[in-house]
């Protein structure tokens, strides 16, 4: 089943909407290379769209009806948008469903040491990433710092062009034979991927005088001590802008793309899809690359606690009414899927793999190997699913994770699909995917946007 590339298709104003927005995408990747930045650039598009905060519905025991918006956020880095359609919230919602997380560097909480005239920040990766791919590259230091007196100071180092940047560093090539001779795997240790942070030392100070240089640097600009580093968030992530790939500009190479190029075209959709029949959902998450655990990631009540707040703003609220709505549901778990490069040919299967180009991606099901792990869509729901795009004449096309024994990943789909719901993976095609930089089609987010659309007004 040969599908058309979608570039071919295109006339003049479709093209000027789609380079509005990857624009818009460009600009969102740059300012939301942390679940907690993307939250703030989610929550500041939807205000603008009309939407409003759940706790003031709650706080001021308002009731909601068809055409109320609303917005729920926990801990900062996890966000559920609803729209309240004109049909009964029991027969169901329209559900998109991405992740605000990326594969990164975590600081850790004790990390700053001094050796041999440098300081370091000890770190723990985050996700699953290839760890040589993390070595001599500009890093940025984002996140926030928590003070024992509640003040919560916000950091970002290394983006702006008059910041100094971070790095790994890595052992030059004229002494690396024994290097050159270990597995990828082994090649860099996680032990040592600490960033490089300082190298001056403090005058009269004897003892670790770069380090108390650096801790003297943070505490006149952030008024942080070292102890503050305990109750800090500071992710690592590569320094630099989201860009335009390739002579012809049609992809976008930038870091994050996994599952952040589905989170805006899922928020776009959202936002766009303004007058509803069925109920609408949008579930941005964090935690996905680490198993969607903890109090923010997709295994969490939060999700279906703010569901429930929906139904008591709407009616009488039952157990019965909210269990009935979930069950009824239907989910995009929009996330991205591997796409075929033809450099690595070996590892897919071409006849199921996503080609760029040609559309958003539905996997069927993802897992491991013998489906291990995996959400397996039902026929009867892909069917209808491909009624809605062929409508709507969105591109698509269908894919697996590589070859059956190569490996394989996951998403969020399995948890949603514990209510009872029908649940599809579906979003955009990556190169290098989990690595610092990742590759996009334009024409892909593009009729993923589209896709997401279809979903939300017909399914």
């Amino acid at each position: 089943m040969k599908r058309e590339n979608a570039w071919k298709k295109y006339g003049r104003e479709e093209l000027k909407e789609l380079d509005s927005l990857c624009e818009d995408y460009r600009e969102f990747l740059n300012k939301g290379k942390t679940e907690r930045e993307c939250v703030k650039e989610i929550v500041k598009a939807v205000k603008k769209a009309g939407y409003v905060d759940i706790n003031d519905i709650i706080d001021e025991k308002k009731k909601l009806k068809p055409g109320s918006k609303v917005y729920a956020v926990w801990m900062n880095k996890t966000v559920a948008l609803f729209n309240i359609g004109t049909k009964d919230i029991e027969k169901g919602m329209n559900i998109l469903g991405a992740h605000i997380d990326s594969p990164r560097m975590d600081v850790k909480q004790n990390p700053l040491y001094e050796k041999e005239g440098f300081a370091y920040l000890d770190t723990h990766y985050y996700g699953g990433i290839k760890k040589y791919q993390w070595v001599t590259l500009p890093l940025a230091i984002h996140g926030v710092v928590a003070k024992k007196n509640g003040d919560v100071v916000d950091i970002n180092i290394g983006e702006d062009k008059n910041d100094p940047v971070f790095c790994v560093t890595d052992l030059l090539i004229h002494l690396a034979g024994n290097q050159m001779e270990k597995k990828a795997s082994k090649v860099i240790e996680g032990e040592e991927l600490d960033i490089l942070f300082g190298s001056i030392p403090l005058k009269d100070t004897e003892k670790e005088a770069v380090k108390a240089n650096v801790l003297e640097l943070i505490k006149d600009k952030y008024g942080m001590k070292e102890e503050d580093f305990i109750s800090a968030e500071l992710e690592v992530v590569p320094a630099g802008k989201a860009r335009d790939c390739g002579i012809d500009r049609s992809m976008i190479l930038a870091y994050g793309q996994d599952d952040r190029v589905c989170a805006y075209t899922s928020l776009v959709a959202m936002i766009e899809a303004d007058k509803v029949e069925k109920t609408t959902c949008c579930l941005l998450t964090d935690k996905e690359e680490i198993g969607s655990v903890g109090a923010t990631g997709m295994q969490s009540h939060f999700f279906e606690n703010t569901v429930a707040e929906i139904i008591n703003a709407l009616t009488d609220y039952s157990e019965l009414k909210l269990r009935r709505c979930l069950a009824s549901s239907r989910m995009l778990s929009s996330d991205v899927s591997a796409g075929y490069d033809p450099t690595f040919a070996s590892a897919f299967d071409k006849n199921n793999a996503a080609i760029f180009g040609e559309g958003m991606v539905f996997n069927k099901f993802t897992g491991a190997r013998g489906k291990s792990g995996s959400n397996d869509a039902n026929a009867e729901y892909l069917g209808a699913i491909r009624k809605i795009l062929d409508d709507e004449k969105v591109c698509y096309q269908t894919a697996e994770l590589g070859k059956v024994d190569i490996g394989g990943g996951g998403t969020i789909a399995y948890i949603l699909s514990l209510y009872g719901m029908e649940v599809v993976d579906c979003g955009v095609a990556v190169l290098n995917m989990h690595a610092p930089w990742e590759v996009t089609s334009k024409a892909d987010i593009y009729e993923t946007k589209k896709g997401y659309v279809a979903f939300l007004l017909n399914a």
